[in-house]
């Protein structure tokens, strides 16, 4: 067979093999883990460690989504997934912070599954530019998740 038109399609971004390689070491390391306790005490050292890990831009929003995330709905764990931290319920995740940094964009965001009950008639927002965390965003991020989890 033969093609008409060029293919743009040119593989994964190096940041996204990063960011699939990290996840596959996160796995294994979970895997390796002996209690449920061990496992959340973990977790939440790996997410610290990977927010202490970031830009100064990303790090303070990070730290202050985490403060707002772990207060608002403290039935969410956290955990990295592909090397982000995100936070779940029964281990599947619910919502998640991309750093800009991690793939090069000039905004982070704060994204959710489709476990998050956010809807709101046939179409609503599941993810969330920010450039910066004011009181503001920081009330909307506790309301969000507040929601995402009832």
């Amino acid at each position: 067979m033969s093609s008409t038109g060029k293919s743009t399609y040119e593989g994964f971004t190096a940041e996204e093999r990063a960011a699939m390689k990290e996840h596959a070491q996160e796995q294994k390391k979970a895997a390796r883990r002996s209690s449920r306790a061990d496992k959340a005490a973990q977790d939440q050292r790996d997410v610290l460690a990977k927010i202490a890990e970031m830009s100064e831009s990303d790090r303070i929003m990070a730290e202050r989504l985490h403060a707002v995330i772990t207060a608002g709905a403290p039935a969410l764990a956290p955990k990295l997934w592909y090397g982000m931290p995100a936070y779940a319920r029964d281990g599947r995740i619910v919502c998640h912070f991309q750093p800009a940094a991690k793939f090069r964009t000039r905004h982070a965001t704060l994204g959710f599954s489709d476990l998050a009950n956010l809807d709101d008639g046939p179409m609503w927002a599941a993810a969330f530019a920010l450039t910066e965390v004011t009181a503001e965003v920081e009330a909307r991020v506790g309301a969000l998740v507040k929601q995402a989890v009832s």
